[in-house]
């Protein structure tokens, strides 16, 4: 399906076009509210190989095949569509949100909805967990400043730690990527240490010292910024300083995050892991966005 391309102001923006997503999506249409659709892949549907228990279908469809249909519902009903990766998400003190996509540019939109599927498990590094907040952190965009003039590192080898390790080098001494045993989608600038050996664990008492890699060497770190993959719901939540509960992001019965303007819905939620739910959750939450974006 050919994309439609994006402008820089939306009603709302929706990260992530599967089942929550789009169906949150069609409210926002129907409700006369520009909406732009931003996704990369079908998420965990991507394996889903036939779908039998969802109501409506008169054939079993694959996870990709469903994923498509609603794209191109939401694009007959006037949604824009974007096949993307997020890799910032900022709050702004005027209003509403700003959103950077991989390919460049930013968009703003009045009000955000997350729906990119479960947020990613912490990569099963020793010490990682035990690190958070005492040298460990999700966020450089939030974070870079308090790392001025002293080492750190990103963990990831994707556009998403491209981005991050772009926020650091303007502010720290020094910046290694450690690519946990892949190489790097990107040619870092030679300023940039590139370290390949899978990360074993991580080293400090009070806090984080080093990185200790399987290669047999240590990298010295004050600071490590993890970026893993693409930018989850969970990652983008936690930069906006929302606390995660096992791995899901909060929300009341409406949908919203506690944050003004800012919802999710499907998987990332800690919903029941079916197409159902994400759809009823999408749909609670187009709804809600469509009646606040009225009154404002």
């Amino acid at each position: 399906m050919a994309e439609s391309q994006p402008k820089k102001e939306y009603d709302a923006l929706v990260v992530g076009h599967g089942p929550a997503g789009c169906s949150a999506a069609l409210y926002l249409c129907r409700a006369g509210l520009s909406a732009l659709i931003v996704g990369k892949d079908a998420g965990a549907l991507e394996r889903a190989e036939k779908i039998e228990n969802f109501y409506g279908l008169a054939q079993p469809l694959s996870g990709p095949a469903l994923v498509e249909t609603g794209r191109r519902q939401c694009a007959a009903l006037g949604a824009t569509l974007r096949e993307d990766e997020v890799i910032s998400l900022e709050w702004l003190e005027a209003g509403g949100y700003r959103l950077e996509l991989t390919t460049g540019g930013a968009v703003h939109a009045r009000s955000v909805l997350l729906a990119t599927g479960r947020a990613k498990r912490v990569p099963n590094i020793e010490g990682i967990q035990a690190f958070e907040g005492r040298g460990v952190s999700y966020c450089a965009v939030c974070d870079a400043f308090l790392y001025r003039g002293r080492s750190v590192a990103v963990l990831g080898g994707g556009e998403y730690a491209r981005h991050e390790m772009e926020q650091l080098l303007p502010l720290a001494r020094q910046v290694t990527l450690l690519t946990h045993g892949a190489e790097p989608e990107f040619d870092p600038p030679p300023e940039v240490e590139v370290q390949t050996g899978r990360v074993l664990r991580l080293q400090g008492a009070e806090t984080l010292a080093g990185a200790e890699l399987a290669t047999g060497t240590t990298a010295p770190l004050d600071g490590l910024f993890v970026a893993l993959g693409s930018a989850s719901a969970g990652d983008l939540a936690r930069k906006l300083g929302l606390r995660l509960n096992a791995g899901a992001i909060p929300v009341n019965e409406s949908q919203e995050t506690g944050l003004p303007g800012l919802y999710a819905a499907g998987d990332c939620t800690g919903a029941f892991a079916q197409v159902a739910f994400a759809v009823a959750q999408g749909a609670r939450a187009g709804m809600e966005m469509a009646k606040n974006l009225r009154k404002g």
